[in-house]
């Protein structure tokens, strides 16, 4: 297990290059960002850094070099000395607001640290472990042995690997410092999105980060604990997943879906200053806003590819719009505003088009009608918060009835929930006041809409054929109406003629108490997610940042094995029990990222589909290896794994019968052995 000393060095040097990051490119971003280019650099950095070092492991040379051009950067900033005492004025704001979110969700994974089985977290520890140990474009799979990663998107997995490389951080700690990541750099977003769309309550949009849905205050007013409570609300609509930022903080797995967030918000606060100051910007600032968006963009089909499909056709329309906005002017702003829509998507396409041209998903099928809509009460304890603020805003448009008559042909058909929607949106289109926060809602209130009409067909076809459709689609629409809903709220709150805490000592007071709140919440309650939704008691292992420490009291042997192989140099692949899915199965691959033949392959059947047939070898294949000794060294070389694991699981699933000869035992320690094929001669 990892010291406590240990642990606090590993933080310290994770945050020392995220520092080091940002410092590095902040002052390359004044011209275009202003007193607002400390905050993006802490964006911009980091996608600089995947890039970078994404063509570094696609040319198979060490990532580590990416740092160099940061470094460089850095020290022609100190020798001109662009770090002058008045460049950082009202930069401690936005390190304290970071610090705040990263800290909050440190917290929360101190006391419920686990990599276990629950959700995704093998699949996302096995990823970060397999990149780490071998970071190379494409990476390899870690659950199916000669396979690679092209089946799914790995770039934030990517991202997040190369910090831990540079910080020196092993797997199963930078495991649980990603989220606390996640959260400060979409914490710093959010307030820079507040800067650029209020005068005053700029902290509003960071509010969309600790929300909750109506159906978690109910259920937490009918006496339920805080974890189930926050579970209810993420499966408030039947048969459908409806999570968003505070729970994905409380679950405590690093998806695609949660670590998108960051460069989604970071594309919304770019967008937002193209809308606000467009007109206003030198030809050269609209070049670079277009780089840095293209940077962005680019980024999003490989971090969650389902968000390309929403902010790629966004940038175009505001690209459109800003056009048509720009024409009655002089000057260049209408061309390039024209060109905003189509350099952007391109230049997105281009920086990642190794990625795009590599990647073979297998799991869609194509868009098909929703036959089961929403329940409409459900759908209101799922948006009511939006929905109401919605509501006010809309409430001087309802002089207009016949808006209602939109919502007719949803009625008709059985769509009520589509109906509610649909209202909503008319009005916020017919509202006209060309701000930022009504197109936020209005994208948003569009995407609710789709969700109930259509989905995107997948390997669920039962009561569950749209549930990742609403899970990634909903996570995008609560980001775009948080946004959107606190811009409303500001600006209404911003027009009252006596300004709430309007002395400085009360609005310090009530920034010093939410802090503090924020940061007493996770001691006071200490979320357990395994005990309070699954029942499993891992009896320890918490208060700690190491992700395998629990396993030391559930399964001890496993844990002394990953230990040793993590310091194994040159396994190429290790045979280990097929793993069930949502259950404690293929361990090894996971906490390793050594390939096996087959991890969890229900997820591998999701992403590959079984067309050439894997299905009906890979897993025989792994039960001969350990029953036929006279087929064990043959499959072994044949899906090149050299090492074999024999454990607990093993042999629950198997007769083991091993071969008297071929076989190097190299590890036999608390009912685990490790064997090895020999060296060739």
């Amino acid at each position: 297990m990892i010291g406590p000393g240990d642990q606090v060095l590993y933080v310290a040097s994770w945050l020392a290059i995220l520092k080091l990051l940002q410092l590095s490119v902040w002052p390359a971003l004044r011209p275009l960002f202003g007193r607002l280019a400390y905050p993006a650099a802490y964006t911009v950095s980091i996608l600089l850094l995947l890039l970078g070092s994404f063509y570094l492991g696609l040319v198979r040379l060490p990532t580590w070099f990416a740092i160099a051009p940061f470094l460089v950067l850095l020290g022609a900033g100190m020798a001109k000395r662009w770090y002058g005492r008045a460049e950082w004025e009202g930069a401690a704001k936005w390190d304290l607001i970071f610090l705040v979110f990263f800290l909050f969700v440190l917290e929360l994974r101190f006391f419920n640290p686990y990599v276990s089985h629950y959700s995704e977290q093998f699949m996302d520890m096995a990823w970060v472990a397999s990149i780490m140990r071998n970071p190379v474009v494409t990476p390899l799979d870690p659950w199916f042995a000669g396979g690679t990663l092209n089946i799914y998107y790995y770039l934030g997995h990517w991202l997040m690997a190369q910090l831990g490389l540079l910080a020196g951080v092993p797997a199963r700690v930078a495991f649980n410092l990603i989220l606390p990541t996640v959260f400060g750099l979409s914490a710093v977003n959010c307030y820079l999105i507040g800067h650029l769309l209020l005068d005053r309550y700029r902290w509003l949009p960071v509010g969309l980060l600790v929300l909750v849905n109506p159906t978690a205050i109910v259920a937490l007013a009918s006496g339920a604990v805080l974890v189930p409570a926050l579970d209810t609300s993420r499966h408030a609509i039947a048969y459908g997943l409806t999570e968003y930022p505070f729970f994905s903080a409380i679950l405590g797995d690093p998806h695609a879906l949660v670590m998108s967030m960051p460069n989604q918000l970071f594309l919304i606060t770019l967008l937002a200053i193209a809308w606000t100051r467009w007109a206003g910007l030198s030809s050269r600032q609209r070049w670079t806003l277009m780089g840095i968006s293209a940077l962005s963009l680019g980024a999003m089909p490989g971090i969650n590819s389902w968000d390309v499909l929403v902010y790629g056709p966004l940038v175009v329309v505001v690209g459109l719009l800003l056009w048509r906005r720009s024409l009655p002017e002089s000057g260049g702003a209408a061309r390039q505003a024209l060109l905003y829509s189509v350099v952007v998507p391109a230049g997105g396409l281009g920086l990642y088009l190794p990625y795009l041209v590599s990647i073979k998903p297998g799991s869609v099928h194509g868009v098909l009608p929703v036959l089961a809509p929403s329940e409409p009460i459900s759908f209101l304890l799922t948006h009511g918060f939006f929905f109401a603020v919605i509501a006010v805003a809309i409430a001087p448009q309802l002089r207009r009835p016949y808006l209602l008559l939109v919502a007719a042909p949803f009625i008709y058909l059985g769509y009520f929930s589509a109906a509610i929607a649909a209202v909503l949106l008319a009005y916020m289109l017919v509202r006209r006041t060309g701000r930022f926060e009504d197109l936020m809602v209005i994208v948003g209130l569009g995407l609710i809409l789709f969700v109930e009409l259509l989905y995107f067909r997948e390997i669920f076809d039962n009561e569950y054929f749209r549930t990742n459709t609403m899970h990634k689609i909903y996570y995008m629409a609560w980001l775009l109406l948080g946004v959107g809903c606190a811009g409303l709220i500001g600006r209404w709150l911003g027009g009252q003629p006596r300004p709430l805490l309007a002395a400085p000592g009360a609005r310090s007071a009530v920034a010093v108490i939410a802090i503090a709140g924020l940061l007493a919440f996770p001691i006071v309650f200490q979320p357990d997610v395994g005990r309070d939704l699954l029942g499993i008691e891992f009896g320890g292992g918490d208060r700690t940042l190491d992700g395998l420490a629990y396993l030391d009291l559930v399964h001890p042997g496993d844990a002394e094995a990953i230990r040793f192989l993590d310091t194994y140099p040159g396994a190429g692949g290790i045979v280990e029990a097929v793993g069930d899915d949502y259950s404690y199965g293929a361990p090894i691959s996971s906490f390793t990222g050594i390939p096996t033949i087959i991890g969890k392959r229900s997820h591998e059947l999701q992403w590959r589909t079984n067309d050439d047939g894997w299905w009906w070898t890979r897993i025989p294949d792994v039960e001969r290896i350990y029953e036929e000794p006279g087929r064990t060294v043959q499959l072994m070389r044949q899906y090149g794994c050299e090492l074999l694991y024999v454990g607990d699981i093993e042999r629950q699933k198997y007769d083991v019968n091993l071969p008297t000869s071929g076989l190097e035992r190299i590890y036999d320690r608390d009912g685990v052995q490790i064997y090895r094929l020999p060296t060739a001669p």
